[in-house]
């Protein structure tokens, strides 16, 4: 016996030796921990029902988490129900612990289930832990009334079956339909020659040449601005830094002002500008003549 399975068999025994609380102790205990914080109430309250938390916790081990993991969470939410219990409701504990128990597992399970997220949404969540039973019936069913089904039509069986959107369960499928695998698993028999997964992800990063290209083709656009700047004189060549060159374009207010001139004589600046560079970037890239319009 490993010393996990010792340690579960001793939290089981000990559970098993709990206290039975009778349903006017649990209240009891249950306003103590409420209305005054009593700590000891609230562990009186937890241990008596360690043995519910166990016996779900059991019912998980299907899905390959260690028991002793599964008896952490089922821990974890004995011990959320019991800090949201309301014994003025008139409901047993236990019934009410249930719920908060068995959503602490499956939260647990799913995340541990799969390295890739396995799913999020109610939907999902259901389709995880009940998929495969349902469609086992569903193709039972079918098989016993001799009406053969397809794939799609199993899929739409099961969304209704569930109240699930058909492309979750088609997702779901996918997802259960086997366990993760390296990408540095080679693709075929042969370790020595056959390439690994990973050697067939596309390269998204930029390449060499990508880079080079952009470069030179940027310095020639840069030479062709210089280029065509030079057939401005000094004013109109302010005017076209200030509106097109900077990463706060100045208003052509603020521009007249600074010129002494009017902000429609500056708009008259910048135009008669802009028709003398477009003229000397004729037969040029239309990316550099893009930027004038």
């Amino acid at each position: 016996m490993t010393q996990e399975e010792s340690r579960d068999r001793h939290m089981s025994r000990t559970a098993m030796k709990a206290e039975m609380l009778d349903a006017e102790t649990e209240r009891q205990l249950a306003y103590a921990w409420r209305d005054h914080r009593d700590e000891q109430a609230l562990h009186r309250l937890i241990t008596a029902y360690m043995r519910l938390a166990i016996s779900m916790a059991s019912k998980f081990r299907r899905y390959g988490a260690p028991m002793n993991d599964l008896i952490q969470e089922a821990s974890l939410g004995l011990m959320k129900a019991a800090d949201k219990f309301d014994p003025d409701r008139g409901v047993r504990f236990s019934t009410y612990a249930v719920w908060w128990i068995k959503a602490s597992i499956q939260d647990h399970v799913m995340r541990n289930w799969s390295m890739v997220r396995t799913g999020s949404t109610s939907s999902q969540k259901s389709l995880f832990f009940n998929l495969k039973r349902v469609q086992a019936r569903m193709e039972r069913e079918a098989q016993e009334s001799g009406v053969p089904l397809d794939g799609e039509q199993i899929c739409q069986l099961i969304a209704e079956d569930l109240g699930v959107p058909v492309h979750d369960v088609r997702m779901m499928q996918g997802r259960l339909s086997g366990s993760d695998f390296s990408l540095d698993a080679p693709q075929g028999s042969d370790e020595a020659e056959g390439r690994s997964w990973v050697d067939t992800l596309e390269d998204d990063s930029e390449q060499v040449e990508d880079r080079v290209r952009f470069r030179r083709d940027r310095d020639t656009l840069r030479g062709w601005l210089v280029e065509s700047m030079g057939t401005l004189t000094e004013r109109e060549r302010f005017i076209v830094r200030e509106r097109k060159m900077v990463e706060a374009p100045r208003t052509l207010q603020s521009l007249g002002s600074e010129l002494g001139v009017s902000k429609e004589r500056v708009r008259q600046l910048e135009a008669i500008a802009f028709e003398k560079m477009r003229k000397a970037l004729e037969g040029r890239s239309k990316d550099v003549y893009d930027l004038l319009v």
